[in-house]
């Protein structure tokens, strides 16, 4: 099977030297040279478009940031759908439900089959190969393709025939996180306000009912010793966030507090950290009651 990648990002690089490490004939294409190097250097051959790539894999997975590039790659004018030997699509990005059924219905009319299988758990999980997928589309499609998911995740959820499941599951999840991070990072920053030690504080909530993957993973990782490393930007969970909103409200479904994150995440953009992760906005919370949540500077760790 020839597989090809579109879209080398923080998270599309990680697949490719994943399948390149499992033995897979990989083929790449991305719009960044030094992206496209990065992989070229480990074994992938290099495509010179997206329509290229197409003509020569039979299988294409796509990893991109934002829905109208999926739409496009997928389905534009030299996109994937006029390649010559491409059966089958795979989309990896978060596109949400709505484009997704379109780009599905596109590619099923030039017989092309498509799995949308968004991911959960952020670069770390990429490089481990221990993400969770959630795969929806035609379940023969699925089967040929479930030994490359499994070379890239652990938890591989099919959440059925209807190309979008996967995708509402996916934004559902994310809007979950945006929820319990701004609660997670309020709360804190009280909590430090108020004379207690960080680290306790988090002790003490991942091993009661406050927890979350917020206080168990990210601000543990991130924002303890302030190193606030890249792993998911600011505007790329504000993205999911509406998404999963106006997805709900299609449906006549009221979210209540899911706006509210969302309200934060965009403030927080307005005051340029749209690019940065999204964890960083902690600082804002920070700057509001001028006070830092995070070691101690005489704790040997933050100085590492």
């Amino acid at each position: 099977m020839k597989i090809g990648l579109i879209g080398l990002g923080n998270i599309g690089v990680h697949f490719g030297t994943r399948l390149l490490a499992a033995g897979h004939d990989l083929s790449v294409f991305d719009t960044s040279d030094a992206a496209m190097k990065r992989l070229q250097e480990k074994g992938a051959a290099p495509a010179a478009s997206t329509l290229d790539l197409a003509n020569r894999c039979d299988v294409v997975l796509l990893c991109l940031p934002m829905p109208a590039a999926v739409s496009k790659v997928a389905c534009g004018p030299g996109g994937v759908i006029e390649g010559k030997a491409v059966r089958m699509v795979v989309d990896l990005s978060t596109t949400g439900p709505s484009v997704t059924n379109e780009v599905a219905a596109a590619l099923a009319a030039k017989g092309i089959g498509f799995l949308g299988a968004p991911v959960s758990g952020g670069t770390v999980a990429a490089e481990k190969g221990t993400l969770a997928i959630m795969p929806s589309g035609d379940e023969s499609v699925f089967k040929e393709v479930e030994p490359i998911l499994r070379t890239l995740g652990k938890n591989i959820f099919y959440m059925g025939s209807a190309p979008g499941n996967g995708q509402t599951m996916k934004i559902i999840n994310n809007t979950l996180y945006a929820v319990s991070m701004v609660a997670s990072c309020e709360a804190l920053v009280y909590g430090a306000k108020a004379g207690l030690d960080p680290q306790t504080m988090l002790d003490v909530l991942n091993a009661s009912s406050g927890r979350s993957f917020s206080t168990q993973e990210r601000i543990p990782q991130c924002v303890l010793h302030r190193n606030f490393p890249l792993r998911f930007t600011t505007e790329l969970l504000h993205k999911d966030v509406k998404m999963c909103i106006d997805e709900a409200e299609k449906l006549g479904v009221p979210m209540q507090i899911g706006p509210a994150a969302r309200q934060f995440l965009a403030f927080a953009i307005t005051q340029g950290d749209g690019a940065k992760d999204n964890i960083a906005t902690i600082r804002h919370f920070e700057e509001w009651a001028g006070v830092e949540f995070g070691a101690a500077p005489s704790d040997p760790a933050a100085a590492a």
